[in-house]
């Protein structure tokens, strides 16, 4: 089943949210989350002060909207020509050069501008001067021109720093050292100049000191290891390169690159495939233009474009929200970009970029993979559909932590939105959400999907139990979905990791269990299902496995756990009494003739010798790719004690013994090569979502399949518009294994047995 149009419909990015205040970033893989803050309340929606939410917003035919915005809807109205900063074939580079009624001066404030910029323009030059003695410096680009447009503090929006063009001042101290570093750039003529200069120059760091060299939770890059590398730095500053050559682009290490003083016209988009950069250096070159792959640089922390021909920077710079020092003297930059750099920092021009951007087009629908030839039955009453997916709770969605995504993307009112259009397109049968808090289940999906005929179960985590009901409700956990019309609910199960191993007597005492274990309180919901049809029975277990890539350990007892509770589970539902109401209610609809259609006859409930031979489907987020032990005790069905990913801890009977359970898994994405990745964000892309099932008594017929390669591109990492959690929804069809009964046939010799009786 292919994406529909409506996940694409939602007009929520052509509005703008207002910022707040930007903290000290810190690079973390999106999905490492810690737990749920016990004090979490989420402030009311004031129409005086706030941003409309999506949903709120006007229509695109209101004349309220996107007053403010670079793509205005009546832009064309007021005459507010777009320069395309090289020619029409350059849209992506689009920006206004007049920004029309909201950043227009009054004539006294005119006056009152004009004056001061005066003064400022004097104690401008004085300073400038005592701090670079006779270097020379192009002062009408270095500060405001008397002319510059004047900004109030009301007119500025979406983002854009309040004190933009407020009252002129003398420039703070981050323009002075981008000056400092412009003014050194010019002298780092040499060939290799930082490999031969041990001075601080345009590779140092400039603003607020971030430890950005490495972060603990940090798994990869682009979800692969990159091993132990000799170097990570390259200089071709000084060589009067021309041209790149292609091969550079293959070094995706790399974390410093510098191509200064060279002859570049232009810089090929594939160094958007240097995502592990965070210090690029392209001052003194030729440049006219950025590529928009530039946004996918999303670690970089310092971009250095001193001295090139660039008049406009592209949307996709607003992506790189870790930059501490965008370097943009000496270019003939659009002023009011340059404004507000100048009066603010490099960090208020980037978030202004994103705002401002334009919703990009939606990728092409992801296809549907086909794993049976054999003709489909479209009658077939045992044919099903599972959807697993991890929706990204709202208070992990912080522009911390998904910097690179606007604002209007990242609002939960937008997001979950689009998730629920994404569940109605698919129309699963059965499907399982990972991180969807109480208040949302309860008051948003819930009442929403009983419209699409579906029931759920849900269950927060562990944390929720010590709460009071207040801060509870934003506490998440998994929910499980089921159509009514299919199936009857027979019964429903909560598993608590922590509490399942501290009640175990082999693992009392255990200093591990107590230091690693205990403190997660990650959980697994179990729902013990019955088709109405076909009286067929389905255990489906949703799960969301601890992320910390540094407590491997945890999960593979966690899921040990799982498997053994779900060991037990089975045991006892294959003593579970038939199910003798089955039919279910439906309001008379009438028949041809006036006669009423007659409901379908349900089948009898089916009977299963052993807990392994009843159907199993396990989705979840496992936080684990697949060369790690989770994924070899739920394939291979067992795990050795001495695994490195238990790392010689104590775990009782599990690192004694080992583990094993009896049930055939397989992943079912395995049966295309898996996925090139379930999780995408700008420090992790890999796999670590799955949905599995016993291989004994179903068949995998179909899966949704990846993304349109040709858009990824140029998106750095997910949430977007499109995409509203940096996980992707995993659907995957099943046809339940016809069995067949063993039929006991006495041997019958005829003839030759009496002949030889004779």
């Amino acid at each position: 089943m292919a994406d529909g149009s409506y996940r694409f419909q939602q007009g929520a990015g052509h509005y703008f949210y207002q910022q707040q205040n930007q903290q000290a970033h810190q690079t973390r893989h999106p999905h490492q989350r810690n737990g749920s803050p016990v004090n979490n309340s989420r402030l009311a929606f004031n129409p005086s002060t706030d941003t409309p939410s999506p949903n709120r917003s006007p229509g695109t035919h209101s004349p309220a909207h996107n007053t403010y915005g670079m793509y205005g809807q009546n832009a064309h109205q007021q005459n507010q020509h777009v320069m395309l900063n090289g020619g029409p074939n350059r849209n992506r580079y689009q920006m206004q050069m007049n920004l029309g009624k909201p950043f227009q001066h009054q004539a006294h404030q005119h006056q009152t501008h004009h004056q001061n910029a005066q003064h400022h323009g004097d104690g401008g030059h004085s300073g400038h001067g005592g701090n670079f003695g006779n270097h020379q410096h192009n002062m009408s680009s270095g500060t405001l021109s008397n002319n510059a447009p004047h900004f109030t503090p009301n007119h500025l929006q979406n983002g854009t720093p309040s004190s933009v063009h407020s009252q002129p001042h003398k420039p703070n101290e981050h323009w002075q050292e981008q000056l400092r570093l412009a003014s050194q750039s010019r002298e780092m003529n040499l060939v290799h100049y930082h490999a031969r200069s041990k001075v601080p120059g345009a590779g140092s760091a400039a603003g607020t000191k971030k430890e950005d060299d490495k972060d603990d939770r940090t798994r990869t890059v682009d979800g692969k290891d990159t091993g132990a590398c000799l170097w990570a730095a390259l200089d071709f500053g000084g060589q009067g390169l021309k041209i790149l050559a292609p091969a550079l682009f293959n070094y995706c290490w790399l974390d410093k690159l510098y191509i200064n003083n060279n002859k570049l016209t232009y810089l090929p988009p594939a160094i958007g495939r240097l995502r592990n950069l965070k210090e690029l250096d392209l001052s003194n070159n030729e440049l006219t233009d950025l590529p928009a792959e530039i946004g996918m640089l999303c670690n970089l922390r310092r971009l250095y474009l001193f001295y090139n021909q660039l008049e406009m920077l592209p949307y996709e710079v607003g992506s790189l929200y870790q930059l501490e020092m965008l370097g943009i003297e000496g270019n003939p930059l659009n002023e009011d970009l340059k404004s507000i750099i100048m009066e603010n920092t490099s960090a208020d021009l980037i978030r202004y970029l994103r705002e401002q951007a334009d919703v990009p087009e939606p990728p092409n629908d992801r296809p549907w993979v086909s794993l049976d030839e054999t003709p489909v039955d479209i009658t077939d009453q045992s044919r099903f559909l599972v959807l697993s997916y991890n929706i990204l709770c709202e208070k992990y969605a912080t522009q911390v932590t998904y910097g690179y995504t606007p604002s209007s993307a990242l609002a939960w009112e937008h997001r979950r939105e689009v998730v629920l259009g994404e569940l109605r397109d698919r129309q699963p049968d059965i499907m399982c959400l990972q991180e969807i808090d109480q208040e949302s289940y309860q008051e948003y999906f819930r009442a929403a999907l009983a419209i699409d005929d579906y029931r759920g179960v849900f269950w927060p985590k562990s944390r929720a139990q010590t709460m009071a009901e207040k801060e509870a409700k934003f506490v998440d956990g998994c929910a499980t979905f089921y159509k009514n019309s299919k199936y009857i609910l027979l019964d429903k199960q909560l598993i608590e990791f922590a509490r399942h191993a501290i009640n175990r007597p082999d693992m009392k005492g255990e200093h591990d269990i107590f230091n690693r274990v205990m403190p997660r309180d990650d959980i697994a919901v179990a729902t013990f299902l019955e088709d109405r049809a076909t009286g067929a029975r389905l255990i489906v277990v949703n799960v969301h496995i601890f992320w910390n890539p540094v407590f491997k350990d945890v999960k593979v007892v966690q899921v040990a756990i799982l498997m053994e509770h779900i060991i037990s589970l089975a045991e006892k539902y294959t003593k579970w009494p038939p199910c003798k109401d089955k039919e279910l209610f439906r309001f008379s609809t009438g028949g041809k003739d006036g006669e009423e259609k007659a409901p379908m006859e349900p089948g009898p409930s089916m009977t299963y010798s052993s807990g392994a031979d009843i159907p199993l489907v396990m989705c979840g987020d496992f936080n684990s790719t697949p060369d790690s032990g989770v994924y070899d005790l739920i394939a291979h069905g067992s795990l050795s004690n001495s695994h490195s990913d238990l790392a010689n801890r104590n775990y009782g009977n599990f690192t004694r013994d080992g583990m094993t359970h009896p049930f055939q898994l397989k992943s079912s994405y395995a049966n295309m090569g898996e996925l090139a990745f379930t999780n995408y964000a700008p420090n992790f892309i890999g796999v670590i979502d799955y949905i599995w099932y016993s291989t004994n008594s179903l068949v995998n017929t179909g899966l949704l399949g990846e993304i349109d390669k040709d858009y990824l591109q140029r998106v750095p990492g997910f949430p977007n518009y499109h995409f509203p959690s940096d996980h992707l929804a995993l659907q995957a069809e099943f046809v339940t294994k016809t069995r067949k009964e063993k039929k006991v046939v006495e041997a019958d010799f005829g003839s030759q047995r009496d002949r030889r009786q004779q």
